[in-house]
Formats: C-alpha cells, sequence, structure tokens
C-alpha cells in the first residue's frame, strides 16, 4: 500500500476531520465517516477481485461524500480540509473509474 495515494490522502482527510471543533454529534458522525473512508480503502485494496475491491471502494465513495456534507454543516469548517475532502473524492472516483466500475 505504499504507493496507494488515495488511501495516503484519506489518512490525511482523516487526521483533519479529527482535529476540528464541531457539535459532539456531528464530531462523532465526522470521525465515523472519515475513518470510513481510509478503512474501506485499506481493506478493499486487500481484496483479490475487482468485484471485492469496487464493493470496498464504493463503500469508502458514499463514506467520503458523508464526510463532505458533514464538513459544510460545521461551523468555521477551514478550507482547507474542504479541498482536501474534495481532492480525496476526485482520486476515488478515477480510481472507480479505472477499474471500469463508473
Amino acid at each position: 500500500m505504499n504507493n496507494f495515494r488515495t488511501l495516503t490522502l484519506a489518512i490525511e482527510l482523516h487526521q483533519k476531520c479529527r482535529k476540528l471543533k464541531a457539535p459532539v454529534y456531528l464530531k462523532d458522525q465526522l470521525n465515523r465517516a472519515s475513518s470510513s473512508v481510509a478503512l474501506n480503502l485499506g481493506e478493499g485494496r486487500g481484496k483479490r477481485t475487482i468485484k471485492d475491491q469496487g464493493r470496498f471502494f464504493f463503500n469508502a465513495f458514499g463514506s467520503l461524500k458523508e464526510t463532505q456534507v458533514i464538513l459544510k454543516l460545521v461551523d468555521d469548517c477551514p478550507s482547507s480540509t474542504i479541498k482536501l475532502a474534495d481532492i480525496t473524492g476526485a482520486h476515488l472516483y478515477r480510481l472507480l473509474q479505472s477499474m471500469g466500475l463508473l
């Protein structure tokens, strides 16, 4: 996984999300959603077939979309965090596209 840029971005995004100040109900959901992006990418990378990988990568994409919405709900969310989420999403989209899943 040393050369899996999408996973690296997802981990960086989760680390930034963990540091944000947000209401408890959003903070908990943000932590779970952003960690789910990285965890699903990591688990999917270990699967043998495109079909199995795709299932996990699609789950990661859904969690990324959830993360992006939560970031928009958080007051004073740094634009750099929103931009990182957008970049991570673009990488994940291209990954799914390159696998012929989109």
